[in-house]
């Protein structure tokens, strides 16, 4: 599975942008997709995640009512958008695939359960 980060960018606080992963090698219907974001000198965190059926989402704290996650399966695309931006927004923002599936809805927030990784996209947010 390749993945392709688009769509970063600079923005000033309370505007949006809208990121794009897209993806070959396998169809996102059979992958668990998410975006991690990585802050300059912090970890790689994780930001949203979205279902193989897209019938369930999870956000971190900080961006749920901001950030959302959605997909396009026929282009095989994976989206998030953000609005209502604010500077601690600004990180490298990375998709990732995840082949396992799980009981429920629970879905994957740890790095080291996502397989596939995309390059990343720089997202800066000026206040």
């Amino acid at each position: 599975v390749q993945l392709q980060a688009s769509g970063g960018g600079l923005v000033q606080a309370g505007g949006s942008l809208r990121l794009s992963c897209a993806a070959s090698g396998r169809a996102i219907s059979n992958l668990i997709m998410g975006w991690f974001r990585q802050a300059p000198g912090k970890e790689r965190t994780f930001v949203a995640a979205i279902s193989r059926s897209a019938d369930s989402t999870f956000y971190l704290d900080s961006v749920k009512g901001r950030f959302t996650i959605s997909r396009d399966t026929a282009k095989n695309t994976v989206f998030l958008q953000m609005d209502r931006m604010k500077p601690e927004d600004t990180a490298v923002y990375y998709c990732a695939a995840e082949r396992a599936q799980y009981s429920g809805s629970y879905l994957p927030r740890t790095r080291n359960l996502y397989d596939y990784w995309g390059q990343g996209t720089q997202v800066t947010v000026s206040s």
